[in-house]
């Protein structure tokens, strides 16, 4: 049976997957764009990227951070992997709303005239979200988690001497989970305009959703320590509460 035919004003399935590879290639384009850029700064973005943990270790020693020379190396080929993909890293991040762009571009041609013209606000408030979760791990989880991690180490009378690959696993991994968690009420405010949740919906299941919250946290919080899970649980149950407002704001009031 031949499919339907599709609307002049409607894109086809195969009309949508070119629109999708043309929106991968500009992101990776300008990625790459970027990348050529702070592959050149990488050595300071090394020194920024390790700042955090090099205080909590001189707060848990009491030794002055200019002192202290954690990072080794057992393979020739570690820093070289290790500056690059913290370039690539450091890339994606200020890329971010470029990027946010290509995804709002992708999914215009499905909304609503009035609602195409929020381009500018979900490019700056995601962009902001990311960025702010970001920063968030950079000021404040870092210096808990670190705070933690090198205490414990210090009671237990044990030197550091940390992988860089190692140590950029935990750094990029903790900035890329708590700025997408910032993205939460970003995420319902559009879930609650196109009817799918309700503020009151998600007030009901608050309980369930700390269930969810904790495991998540369980499973992709660094770190095996329950103090951290706990702290960013804390922090998600947090966000889920705000976007409990965003959705209540969001929610068409016509029926």
């Amino acid at each position: 049976m031949a499919l339907p035919a599709t609307p002049p004003d409607k894109m086809s399935f195969w009309e949508h997957l070119q629109e999708l590879r043309v929106r991968i290639v500009r992101s990776l384009g300008i990625v790459a764009v970027g990348f050529a850029i702070t592959y050149a700064y990488r050595f300071k973005l090394w020194a920024w990227a390790q700042k955090p943990f090099l205080e909590a270790m001189a707060r848990q020693t009491g030794k002055p951070v200019g002192s202290l020379d954690p990072f080794a190396f057992t393979d020739l080929t570690e820093p070289f992997f290790s500056m690059m993909r913290l370039s690539l890293w450091a890339a994606a991040v200020f890329c971010a709303p470029f990027l946010f762009y290509q995804l709002w571009a992708f999914i215009r041609p499905g909304l609503l005239p009035k609602e195409r013209r929020l381009v500018i606000p979900f490019v700056f408030v995601t962009s902001a979200c990311f960025l702010a979760g970001s920063a968030f791990a950079y000021f404040q989880a870092f210096k808990f988690l670190g705070d933690i991690l090198f205490q414990e180490a210090s009671q237990a009378g044990l030197r550091a001497n940390l992988h860089a690959s190692d140590y950029l696993d935990l750094f990029i991994s903790t900035t890329l989970i708590t700025g997408v968690m910032f993205e939460l009420p970003v995420l319902f405010f559009f879930l609650a305009k196109f009817r799918i949740v309700t503020a009151r919906l998600m007030l009901k299941y608050w309980r369930h959703a700390t269930i969810a919250i904790l495991i998540f946290s369980a499973f992709f919080t660094p770190g095996d320590v329950v103090v951290t899970t706990v702290f960013f649980s804390v922090v998600l149950l947090g966000l889920y509460f705000i976007s409990v407002l965003v959705a209540w704001a969001a929610e068409p009031r016509a029926k």
